[in-house]
């Protein structure tokens, strides 16, 4: 699989569109478990996401740090 390229806001945002079809109920069998998978997919790169941010604020943090 390759990893798609999305930015954090736009996957939250899609995501929260993704939720309302859910729970309106009128998705068929097929294209709920698409969303979920989509749902999945995106979950995944927001995670990775702000776990490289949290990484390179502590990087700079620590940079600073080590300064003073």
């Amino acid at each position: 699989m390759t990893k798609e390229t999305i930015k954090y806001d736009a996957a939250v945002a899609e995501i929260e569109e993704i939720l309302e079809k859910i729970e309106e109920g009128d998705l068929g069998v097929d294209e709920l478990a698409e969303k979920v998978n989509r749902v999945s997919l995106l979950l995944k790169i927001c995670r990775d996401r702000l776990h490289a941010t949290e990484e390179q604020i502590n990087k700079i943090l620590d940079q600073e740090d080590s300064e003073q």
